[in-house]
């Protein structure tokens, strides 16, 4: 490319550090304390066992409504 060329585009700026290495693990980090925290409650009952419905149910509903409120960042 030619940078005296009058139609040349200009490229876009290269993300930062943060955006690249940090802000992915930050996100991984806060999906997966959201997920231990939701399961963890899930099952977390007096007596007789919750069963398998109310983990995986918990889980879906936490996974749901995660992608509901961040879904289009």
């Amino acid at each position: 490319q030619d940078p005296m060329d009058p139609q040349a585009q200009p490229s876009a700026p290269r993300p930062r550090w943060f955006e690249r290495r940090a802000q992915p693990c930050v996100a991984e980090l806060l999906g997966t304390a959201l997920f231990i925290f939701i399961g963890v409650l899930s099952v977390l009952e007096g007596s007789g066992g919750p069963g398998r419905l109310q983990p995986a149910l918990a889980h879906g509903l936490a996974l749901g409504a995660t992608v509901a409120v961040l879904g289009d960042i």
